[in-house]
């Protein structure tokens, strides 16, 4: 753990040849944050960094503290899914956010903070990599049409804690396609496989930490026509016909059209009038072509 001012070791944002092991020191030489990370714990293995980072945000942990796993030995994905988590390879994390709005747009902000999550994800990515990720809506990131990574977001709320939402993030980094158990070698990606070389993790975490910060501090100031402007530049679900599974068995088809204010889904059901759109808040996205 550490805390304090870094100062600034040339551009986190560049790929470095010289790959370095993923330590706080490391870190912190490449950190531009005015808040996120600049508490970090980064850990041999866990269970899972969002669950490790909710118990220190129970504890009082600030605002913008990190929490980093070499390997979690039960990640968690969205509904439940299980996040495949070799040791020291990949990058799996998870930011408590405490800065949150007035009662009025906390809704708002909840909806919102995983969908900037993975915009700043996305962004990370680009700026480090060069490679061009999308987003599968709500917040898959893909390259092509292989997931490269997604995102977990988990609110608590408290009278002595007020309402804070740790965000888990987990990057497929360095890990080899053909070390991916066998069901996911065709769907699954990581960067190294996409460029043909490693890149190191410490320049990753620090990118997606300054992407998380601005966008945060964006939302925080009231701007939801700038989220909706980004996240839908970088959907790759929109325009697409695509099925959405919804709790319950449920399931709605159509075209997928646009981004509401809110962060849902808009949908053009098959069969319907292109005037009426049913807006879908969660679910499952398969894209059907």
């Amino acid at each position: 753990m550490f805390g304090g001012n870094s100062q600034k070791h040339g551009n986190p944002m560049a790929a470095s040849t010289n790959i370095q092991d993923l330590t706080p020191e490391a870190v912190r030489a490449v950190l531009h944050t005015q808040r996120l990370g600049r508490t970090l714990h980064i850990m041999d293995h866990t269970p899972s960094t969002n669950t490790a980072a909710l118990a220190l945000a129970q504890k009082g942990a600030e605002d913008g503290t990190v929490v980093v796993a070499e390997r979690q030995t039960a990640g968690r994905g969205r509904l439940g899914r299980r996040w495949y988590s070799p040791p020291g390879e990949n990058l799996y994390c998870s930011v408590i956010l405490r800065k949150a709005p007035a009662t009025e747009r906390l809704s708002e902000w909840l909806s919102w903070v995983p969908l900037i999550s993975a915009v700043a994800a996305a962004r990370a990515v680009q700026a480090v990599t060069g490679l061009q990720p999308s987003l599968k809506w709500p917040n898959d990131i893909l390259i092509g049409q292989r997931k490269l990574g997604g995102l977990l977001c988990e609110s608590s709320g408290s009278q002595k804690h007020g309402t804070l939402v740790v965000v888990g993030i987990g990057i497929n980094v360095n890990a080899r396609r053909e070390s991916f158990p066998v069901d996911l070698r065709e769907v699954a990606t990581s960067l190294a496989s996409e460029a043909g070389r490693s890149f190191d993790r410490g320049i990753l975490l620090a990118a997606l930490l300054s992407e998380l910060e601005s966008r945060h501090l964006a939302l925080l100031s009231g701007k939801p026509a700038d989220c909706v402007n980004e996240y839908s530049a970088l959907c790759s679900t929109l325009g697409r016909q695509v099925r959405v599974n919804l709790a319950g068995g449920n399931s709605v088809e159509g075209r997928a059209d646009s981004i509401a204010p809110d962060g849902s889904l808009r949908i053009i059901e098959a069969g319907t009038q292109s005037g009426g759109a049913r807006e879908v808040r969660t679910g499952d996205v398969i894209h059907l072509r």
